[in-house]
């Protein structure tokens, strides 16, 4: 596998974990109209929208970035041995992840840096790893970053019974065992990394959610997570996911990042599309649209 991409003289590949395959617009977007979809359809199927089920297309990856000598994972998807019973598609899995980050050259303990965009089940998976039965850092050198909003957010619900069994799990074997060796960097508002790296504030999908900008030779990418799962909502902008933290906060959010690529020519890059994966926003009459492609 070869890193795929660039934004200015840093280099990008894609690390595939798995695809989530049991998601339709019609569950997943409170705000889901057929008749505003169908307009769209011309270029959303059959990659990203099926019109007779519904069904959208979920791949989960990280991104990896060469800047310079460091290297620099974004997101660590679902992981291989979590016990995720309440969602059969990341239960104990058996991916082939790590041999995916080797076919570009790395072993765990070449990458430098960790960051995760938030702190959900399908984002910090690869965190950790399952080493004589105790989960340990997955990049035995790397430094985590975390906001400290994310982490407190999410360790406040982990904590509460009253939320779902999979929250404290995923904590307790994806993002406690690096707070505890001491690889985790906490930090507040946005945080700035070798040169080219802004790690902004985003909320609304998760309540401490971040955008992550990086800038090379005058170009801009932004890895925008999950403030974007889709490609539908790019015109869409107002549709949130029914696991938004906050619907309208993921929304105003969403719009501001997707103006944002417009206004600066930047190159959006989620977490969450299929081939080809990132493309540039365009705008022609207070519409947006999406050409895809590095």
């Amino acid at each position: 596998m070869a890193m795929i991409g660039s934004v200015g003289n840093v280099e990008i590949g894609r690390i595939f974990d798995s695809s989530l395959l049991g998601f339709t617009a019609q569950s997943w977007f409170p705000l889901f109209d057929r008749e505003a979809l169908r307009a769209h359809e011309h270029w959303l199927c059959p990659d990203h929208f099926d019109p007779e089920t519904g069904r959208i297309p979920m791949p989960v990856h990280s991104w990896l970035l060469r800047v310079g000598g460091r290297n620099v994972l974004i997101d660590t998807c679902m992981g291989n041995d979590k016990e995720r019973p309440q969602f059969p598609e990341m239960h104990r899995l058996q991916n082939r992840y790590l041999d995916r980050l080797a076919a570009v050259g790395l072993a765990p303990a070449d990458i430098d840096y960790v960051l995760c965009t938030h702190l959900h089940v399908d984002h910090v998976g690869w965190n950790t790893c399952l080493e004589n039965g105790r989960w340990v850092p997955t990049f035995p050198n790397a430094r985590y970053i975390f906001s400290k909003v994310e982490y407190e957010a999410t360790k406040a619900e982990a904590l509460d019974p009253a939320k779902p069994a999979y929250l404290r799990a995923t904590f307790e074997d994806s993002i406690h065992p690096v707070i505890e060796a001491g690889k985790v960097e906490l930090y507040d508002g946005t945080y700035e990394l070798l040169d080219c790296i802004t790690l902004r504030p985003a909320p609304g999908h998760s309540e401490g959610h971040v955008r992550i900008e990086l800038r090379s030779q005058d170009n801009l990418g932004i890895f925008c997570g999950d403030m974007v799962h889709s490609p539908l909502q790019i015109p869409l902008w107002e549709w949130s996911s029914v696991v938004c933290w906050d619907k309208a906060m993921s929304a105003k959010a969403r719009h501001e990042l997707l103006q944002y690529c417009v206004n600066e020519n930047a190159l959006l890059i989620p977490g969450h599309f299929e081939a080809p994966h990132v493309g540039r926003i365009r705008e022609k009459q207070g519409k947006f649209s999406i050409d895809f492609g590095w």
